[in-house]
């Protein structure tokens, strides 16, 4: 499925929100057509072996991926205790739509289009940061995702927007 000649470049980026970095990794095809940005769900990170598979046969389709932490370690840490901001999709969704912001600001990724990926929790963050980015996110895919939490935001995602849900996950279905 990798396209001839194709090369993957792997860049480790730090992306600052409010002064707090944020670590990920930014992998683009020479011929990339678009990068989608990962909304990583509870407890998850940028080294999730699901996402990044999915990043990899993302990859081969000559689009580019940035699996980016939403927690610093320290708040994955409180997290862990508390499960308090794995839900704060307001404060999730400001950090994918800040590191929207610095995605369209690099030059090697001048007017690629823009896709946000979400597992579990992360999906509310997608779906509500594409609500306020609705001519940046040009698509949104949720893998068992919580678009519950997105509230009143999913009435104003205008991005194409597709659920995956295992069958036998009846809070997800319902």
């Amino acid at each position: 499925m990798t396209h001839i000649g194709q090369a993957i470049e792997h860049l480790p980026v730090t992306v600052r929100v409010d002064s707090v970095p944020l670590e990920g990794y930014l992998s683009l095809p020479t011929a990339a057509t678009g990068v989608v940005i990962f909304a990583h769900g509870s407890g998850s990170s940028r080294h999730s072996p699901r996402n990044r598979y999915v990043a990899d046969v993302l990859n081969e389709a000559a689009l580019g991926t940035l699996l980016i932490d939403s927690l610093t370690a320290d708040e994955q840490e409180v997290d862990l205790q508390t499960s308090q901001l794995r839900f704060d999709i307001p404060f999730l969704a400001n950090r994918l739509v800040v590191i929207t912001h610095w995605l369209r600001e690099q030059p090697q990724l001048a007017g690629l289009k823009v896709g946000y990926f979400g597992a579990s929790t992360g999906a509310g963050a997608a779906l509500v940061a594409a609500a306020k980015l609705p001519r940046i996110v040009r698509a949104v895919v949720s893998r068992g995702g919580r678009p519950d939490l997105a509230a009143d935001a999913l009435e104003r995602v205008e991005a194409p927007t597709l659920a995956i849900v295992g069958g036998n996950d009846p809070v997800v279905l319902d």
